[in-house]
C-alpha cells in the first residue's frame, strides 16, 4: 500500500509540476504574443499598410501564435505532438464544415484587403447601405452610417455586390438641377448659377463650374448647375448651393414655379 501511495504522490507530484509548467507557458506565451503583435504593427513594414490591412495581419499572427502556444503546453503535459495535431487537424475539418460561411466569409474579406475597392475610412454605399467603412475583419466589414449607426455588413455579401466608393478619388463633381418659370432669362439664370459657384469657397475654380439648360419641362425651364469639390466638402457644398442659389434667385426676381390650385364655388340656383 505504501509502495502504490508513494506512486501516486510521485506521479501526482509530477503532474502537478507539469501542469503549473504548462500554464505557466501559456500565460506568459499570451503576454508575449500580445507584445510581439504590437511590435509587429508598429515596424516600418507595416506602419505603411493600409489600417484594414495592419488589422487583419495582427489578429492573423495572433491566432497562430496562440495556436503554437497551445499545443507546447499540450507537449509539456505529456500529449504526443502528432496526436495532438492530429485533433487539432481534424477538430480543423469538422469545424470547417459547420462554418462554411464563416470560411467564405474569411476568404471575401483576403479578397477584399488584396483587391483594395475601398479601405477604412472611404464613405461607400452597398445595396441599402451607405456610410464611413471603420474596420474591415475576418468575418464583416463595419460601416459607420450618417447617423452614427455601426453595420456590420458580412465580407461575403459585401464582395457579391455593387460597391461605389464615394472618397476613392479624393474630389466629386455635384449635379443640380434648378427650376425657373418660361419667362426667365436664360443667360441671366446661368450667370446667376454660375455667380454663386464662384462665390462660395469650396468650390473648385478648376474644373470649372458650368451652367447649362437641361430641359423644357412642362411647366419650368431646368437647368443644371455642375460644381467640383473636395469629397469631404460634398454635403457642405451641396446644401450651400440650395440655399444660396434660392436667395440670389429672390434677390434678381427669378420666378421658380410650383403647383398652384385655383379653387371656384359656384352658387347653384335656387341655394342661398
Amino acid at each position: 500500500m505504501e509502495e502504490i501511495l508513494k506512486k501516486i504522490v510521485e506521479t501526482g507530484t509530477q503532474f502537478g509540476l507539469k501542469l503549473i509548467f504548462a500554464a505557466a507557458i501559456l500565460i506568459i506565451g499570451i503576454k508575449l504574443s500580445k507584445w510581439a503583435v504590437k511590435i509587429i504593427l508598429k515596424s516600418k513594414t507595416l506602419s505603411g499598410m493600409d489600417e484594414g490591412v495592419r488589422k487583419f495581419i495582427g489578429k492573423s499572427v495572433k491566432i497562430t501564435l496562440y495556436v503554437l502556444i497551445i499545443i507546447s503546453a499540450a507537449g509539456i503535459l505529456g500529449i504526443p505532438y502528432a496526436s495532438f495535431v492530429a485533433v487539432l487537424g481534424s477538430a480543423g475539418v469538422a469545424i470547417g464544415l459547420a462554418l462554411q460561411g464563416s470560411l467564405s466569409n474569411i476568404a471575401a474579406g483576403i479578397l477584399i484587403l488584396v483587391n483594395k475597392p475601398f479601405k477604412v475610412g472611404d464613405y461607400i454605399a452597398a445595396g441599402d447601405i451607405e456610410g464611413t467603412v471603420s474596420e474591415i475583419g475576418f468575418f464583416a466589414t463595419k460601416i459607420i452610417t450618417a447617423d452614427n449607426k455601426q453595420v456590420s455588413y458580412p465580407n461575403a455579401a459585401l464582395s457579391n455586390t455593387s460597391v461605389t466608393d464615394y472618397t476613392a478619388l479624393g474630389t466629386r463633381r455635384i449635379d443640380l438641377v434648378f427650376s425657373t418659370s418660361y419667362d426667365s432669362d436664360i443667360d441671366t439664370v446661368k450667370n446667376i448659377l454660375i455667380n454663386v459657384a464662384s462665390a462660395d469657397s469650396l468650390v473648385f475654380s478648376e474644373p470649372k463650374p458650368e451652367a447649362h439648360l437641361s430641359n423644357h419641362a412642362d411647366s419650368a425651364l431646368e437647368f443644371k448647375l455642375m460644381v467640383w469639390c473636395k469629397s469631404s466638402d460634398y454635403w457642405t457644398v451641396r446644401y450651400n448651393m440650395l440655399e444660396n442659389v434660392k436667395k440670389a434667385f429672390d434677390k434678381e426676381k427669378i420666378e421658380i414655379p410650383y403647383p398652384k390650385l385655383d379653387v371656384s364655388v359656384q352658387q347653384v340656383k335656387g341655394e342661398k
